[in-house]
C-alpha cells in the first residue's frame, strides 16, 4: 500500500473538499483497508462521463488497496434524491429502478474491478426496517436542520410544497452508511447536505463518523452547465465509439484539462507535459485526441479506440476534422428545430435547403444521422454537419 502522503494526493485529485482532511489522514495511518462507499439511484437506464466522475474516483481507491462499495439505491430511487430540485420528484416503480439497477451494473464495471467491488442495494436493510426503527430513525433530526438545506430552504420559504418523503431521503442515504459501516462516503457538491447526513447518524448508533469526499460536477460539451442528457450536452458512456470520439475531439479548448483531471487515468505529471506543449505551441486538437482515444478505449476496447476517428460519421474524406471547426453560439427563447439552427447559423442557405439536406440524410449532429424532427435543446453544443464540407460547433443558448 502506498504511503499516506501519496494516498492522499491521489485521493483529492480532483476533488471539491474534504472532510474532516485530518480525521482522513488518522484512517489511512492506520494501514488497513478502508471501507469506500458511493451511492447511485438508478433513476435512468444509461449513465454518462459526468456520473463516472465518483466511478473513477472509486476506481483510484481500488488501486490504492481499499474497499469499495457500489451502492445501488433501489430504494432511494423509489423516493427520489430532491437535491437540488425547485419541485418534488415523481417516484419511480420498483420494476423501473430494479431494471435500470442491472443496466448500472454492466457499464460500472468497465471502469470498477469486479472482483474488488461489493455491490449493495440499500433495499437489502430498509425492507426489513419496522415502524419502530423507522420512527427512531426519523427521530435523529429536526425539521428546523431539514429545513437549513438551500433547496428545501427555497422552496418552503416561497411557498412551494415540499413532501414529507422527500425528507426522508436524505436520512435513509445517511443510514445506508450505518449499515454499510462505511469509512469514506464521496458525492458530488450537491449531495453535501446528504453525506454530512451520514456522519451524524453514523455517531448516533456509535460508529466512528464516515470522511467525506465531494466531487465536482462535470461541465458539459457546452463547457457551461453540468453534462446532462436533457440538456444535449453529455456523452454517454454506452454510445459508439464513432460518436464518443467526435463529441470529446470537438469540446472548447479550455474544458480539455478539466476533463483530464476528472476523466483520465493519466498521472497529472503526464497531464502537465500536455499543457506545457500546448503552451509552446503545440495544436490542442492533437491533445484532446489523446483523451478521446483513452475514453472510448476504456469503454469499447483498444481497437474501437484506434479506428474511432474513421468511424466518426461526421469525419471529411480523410477521416478529420477540420482544424479550423467553427465555433458558433446562437441565442433562442426556446428550444429550435434543427432546419431553424443551421439556417440561422449560416450553414446552408436558407431552410428550404436545409429541408432537403435533412430529408437526404444529409445532415449529422455529433456523427449521426438525424432528420427533420431533430429539435436543437436550448443549452446544448453539438458538432454539425450539412452537406459534405459545411461543419460547425453550435452552441444554442437563452435569449
Amino acid at each position: 500500500m502506498k504511503s499516506v502522503e501519496e494516498q492522499l494526493a491521489l485521493i483529492k485529485r480532483g476533488a471539491e473538499e474534504v472532510l474532516v482532511e485530518s480525521e482522513l489522514i488518522e484512517k489511512l495511518k492506520r494501514g488497513q483497508p478502508l471501507r469506500i462507499k458511493a451511492g447511485f439511484d438508478p433513476t435512468a437506464p444509461d449513465l454518462h462521463l459526468g456520473h463516472t466522475v465518483l466511478i473513477n474516483k472509486l476506481r483510484q481507491f481500488q488501486d490504492l488497496g481499499h474497499q469499495v462499495i457500489f451502492l445501488i439505491g433501489d430504494f432511494t430511487g423509489m423516493i427520489g434524491d430532491p437535491s437540488g430540485k425547485s419541485a418534488t420528484r415523481p417516484p419511480l416503480t420498483r420494476e423501473q429502478v430494479l431494471e435500470n439497477a442491472e443496466t448500472y451494473k454492466t457499464q460500472v464495471f468497465k471502469i470498477l474491478d469486479p472482483a474488488k467491488t461489493e455491490v449493495a442495494f440499500n433495499s437489502t436493510w430498509m425492507d426489513k426496517m419496522g415502524p419502530a426503527d423507522f420512527i427512531r430513525l426519523t427521530s435523529q433530526y429536526t425539521v428546523a436542520r431539514m429545513l437549513e438545506r438551500d433547496d428545501f430552504y427555497k422552496r418552503y420559504s416561497t411557498n412551494q410544497p415540499i413532501a414529507i418523503h422527500e425528507f426522508l431521503y436524505p436520512l435513509v442515504q445517511g443510514y445506508d452508511s450505518v449499515a454499510l459501516r462505511a469509512d469514506i462516503e464521496l458525492g458530488g457538491t450537491d449531495q453535501k447536505f446528504n453525506l454530512l447526513m451520514g456522519r451524524e447518524l453514523q455517531r448516533a448508533y456509535g460508529q466512528e463518523a464516515q470522511c467525506i469526499l465531494t466531487m465536482p460536477l462535470l461541465e458539459g460539451l457546452d463547457g457551461v452547465k453540468k453534462m446532462s442528457k436533457s440538456l444535449g450536452n453529455y456523452v454517454g458512456i454506452q454510445e459508439a465509439p464513432g460518436v464518443m470520439y467526435g463529441k470529446l475531439v470537438s469540446i472548447p479548448d479550455v474544458l480539455m484539462w478539466r476533463y483530464f483531471e476528472l476523466l483520465s487515468f493519466r498521472s497529472m505529471d503526464e497531464i502537465a507535459v500536455f499543457k506545457a506543449d500546448v503552451e509552446a505551441g503545440a495544436n490542442p486538437r492533437d491533445i484532446k485526441i489523446k483523451l478521446a482515444e483513452e475514453i472510448v478505449a476504456r469503454f469499447h476496447g483498444e481497437e474501437a479506440a484506434a479506428n474511432a476517428h474513421r468511424a466518426a460519421g461526421n469525419r471529411m474524406k480523410d477521416g478529420e476534422l477540420p482544424d479550423d471547426l467553427p465555433e458558433i453560439e446562437l441565442t433562442a427563447a426556446e428550444d429550435m428545430p434543427i432546419a431553424a439552427v443551421l439556417n440561422k447559423a449560416g450553414l446552408v442557405k436558407n431552410s428550404a435547403v436545409a429541408r432537403d439536406l435533412l430529408g437526404s440524410g444529409g445532415v449529422r449532429i455529433d456523427g449521426e444521422v438525424v432528420d427533420r424532427t431533430y429539435i436543437y435543446a436550448l443549452g446544448a453544443t453539438h458538432v454539425c454537419q450539412a452537406g459534405k464540407k459545411a461543419f460547425a460547433r453550435i452552441t444554442l443558448k437563452s435569449e
